[in-house]
């Protein structure tokens, strides 16, 4: 995307999310749209490490509790400010990235190693959650409305709890395109793309694979404080759940990895598709909606493996392109799938 492009596209999304709560005043709908933006903000800050340095991780739900529970402790045992516990609990996530990082980057674990090893550090920071005291276990904590304010962060209204993601969502969306247009964003596609090529051509890919996690793990924690004061409640099973990782993945693939714009389209697409299927089968069919991410992740990865970003130029070069390439990539896997069994039997 050139700078004049982004700057149409970011002029125009300005301009509609200053007006948005101003059109829109059902509370469910302004709800629902806050969750949306949330979801579309920690996709973009997963798609720092994942996208640009290629390192999946399903760990960065360990980072969003970091930021959700520091801030909520301060704010209720010391009476500090939740902006405080924000910058604190966003310090304390980029050393725990920087830490496991320089674990798993120093000893070589990369690709579906490196996924495992996110996510035991995710599993092992829900099991502390689960059996330590303050944070009082899947009780959960219940944090307490003192007053709707900007020092407190806390609004007796939603619209001003929209405008705070909606700033996040673009201070991440021009954080990703600085990134993507600079020297950095450079180093990170080529150690995303080779790293013995990088290495060869003089880039210290351990440093920029760290400076990916430590970016990327202290914009996920802020999106974790931003959970806690508005939905006002947590414990480890809806902020540090498996799920919170596979949804920040499963976005960005959908939308594009490695792109500016990619991983908010996916969650614009998938969580009103989540929220409406739970609507509308109430509670039966529990999960139903996981189904349906299934279904669009294998038909973007097999159709589309460059997302919804790369649909412009699929459709340049013609539906039967697409539907021969995706019939390439189906015939390549049933022979690994096949070449798998033989060797098993």
């Amino acid at each position: 995307m050139t700078s004049r492009n982004f700057v149409i596209v970011l002029s125009i999304s300005l301009l509609s999310l200053l007006i948005y709560p101003l059109l829109v005043t059902d509370r469910y709908i302004l709800h629902v749209s806050i969750i949306v933006m949330l979801s579309a903000y920690l996709a973009c800050s997963w798609n720092i490490l994942g996208g640009y340095v290629g390192q999946y991780s399903l760990g960065h739900a360990a980072f969003f509790g970091v930021g959700a529970y520091t801030s909520t402790l301060l704010f209720m045992h010391w009476g500090l400010s939740p902006w405080i516990g924000l910058l604190t609990g966003a310090c304390i996530a980029t050393f725990l990235g920087l830490f496991v990082g320089f674990l798993c980057f120093r000893y070589g674990v990369k690709g579906p190693y490196f996924l495992l090893l996110s996510l035991a550090f995710s599993e092992i920071f829900y099991i502390v959650a689960v059996n330590v005291e303050f944070t009082r276990g899947e009780i959960g904590i219940t944090i307490p409305f003192r007053g709707g304010s900007f020092a407190s962060f806390q609004y007796a209204q939603k619209w001003p709890y929209f405008y705070t993601i909606s700033a996040m969502l673009v201070v991440a969306v021009l954080l990703t395109f600085f990134i993507s247009r600079s020297k950095l964003g450079y180093f990170f596609v080529a150690v995303r793309e080779s790293e013995s090529a990088a290495q060869a051509m003089g880039v210290n890919v351990m440093t920029y694979k760290l400076i990916a996690a430590g970016v990327s793990a202290f914009m996920t924690s802020i999106g974790g404080t931003f959970y806690a004061q508005y939905i006002m409640y947590i414990n480890p099973s809806s902020i540090i759940g498996l799920h919170v990782s596979i949804d920040m993945l499963v976005y960005s693939i959908v939308g594009g990895l490695g792109t500016v714009f990619g991983p908010a389209l996916g969650a614009f697409l998938l969580v009103p598709i989540a929220v409406a299927m739970r609507g509308w089968l109430g509670g039966s069919f529990i999960g139903v909606h996981l189904i349906i991410y299934g279904a669009i992740l294998i038909v973007v990865i097999i159709f589309i493996p460059e997302g919804l970003m790369g649909i412009r130029q699929a459709l340049k070069l013609g539906s039967g392109s697409i539907f021969r390439r995706g019939a390439k990539r189906f015939g390549h896997a049933l022979n690994l799938k096949k070449k798998f069994s033989d060797r098993i039997s």
